[in-house]
């Protein structure tokens, strides 16, 4: 559930949120409340506002994924950061704890996603496929452990389950990911993959804004690979 103490970033314009895994971002047929939902209600009773709170959607992370959220206070604002979404000028950047390490220790990606409806999963493709849309992304290896590895990864498309069905592509599947691979779950039924970073220029100030997500508490893996990065 959302709590205050997630908000990382805010300004008039602006809100950017370390979501929680197995919170939704958007309200969907499976139920619960969204963290959507959540913000304006915050919002509403915080700012002792008389009307509905706007809150725009900037972009999505899946429900078992944790991290930064960007949301839009404003419909400037949100005109044009789903702008810059298009354009690729919003930096997003993951961290993943995977099974395996990658053959190269960094690299890009590039497969051919097709999504089935029916299962809510996608399938990486090295090759075109009809109706398959291009996935790249980049990634490196920042850490390693006895069973795991760290990589940091930087989404440059945007498609449906993208980065969990390339890792698990190239025999790499997320920790805590059961449909894409992985051997075992994890407590709470998240998987380790976390926005762990969004940079971009202020929509309306026009100013850097940097912002990054402090890793998932209570969770020794991630806290011991987060220590070792600083």
């Amino acid at each position: 559930m959302f709590s205050p103490d997630d908000i990382l970033y805010e300004d008039n314009h602006l809100l950017v949120v370390n979501k929680h895994a197995g919170d939704l971002v958007q309200p969907d047929p499976s139920g619960g409340e969204a963290l959507e939902e959540q913000i304006k209600a915050f919002l509403k009773a915080r700012d002792a506002k008389p009307g509905a709170v706007f809150l725009g959607v900037v972009h999505r992370i899946d429900r078992p994924v944790s991290g930064a959220v960007l949301f839009a206070k404003t419909s400037k604002a949100l005109v044009r950061l789903n702008e810059m979404i298009r354009e690729g000028r919003i930096e997003k950047r993951y961290w993943a704890l995977v099974e395996h390490c990658p053959e190269a220790e960094s690299g890009e990606l590039h497969h051919y996603i097709l999504r089935d409806g029916r299962t809510n999963r996608s399938k990486a493709f090295g090759q075109p496929r009809p109706e398959a849309k291009e996935a790249r992304l980049r990634y490196a290896v920042i850490g390693a452990g006895t069973h795991y590895t760290l990589l940091e990864v930087e989404l440059l498309t945007g498609r449906h389950h993208q980065i969990r069905a390339q890792l698990s592509a190239i025999g790499c599947p997320i920790r805590g990911d059961l449909k894409y691979g992985a051997r075992r779950s994890i407590a709470g039924g998240g998987i380790s993959l976390h926005s762990r970073r969004v940079r971009f220029d202020h929509p309306v100030r026009h100013e850097p804004v940097d912002v990054t997500a402090p890793v998932p508490a209570g969770d020794n893996l991630w806290a011991c690979f987060e220590t070792a990065e600083r």
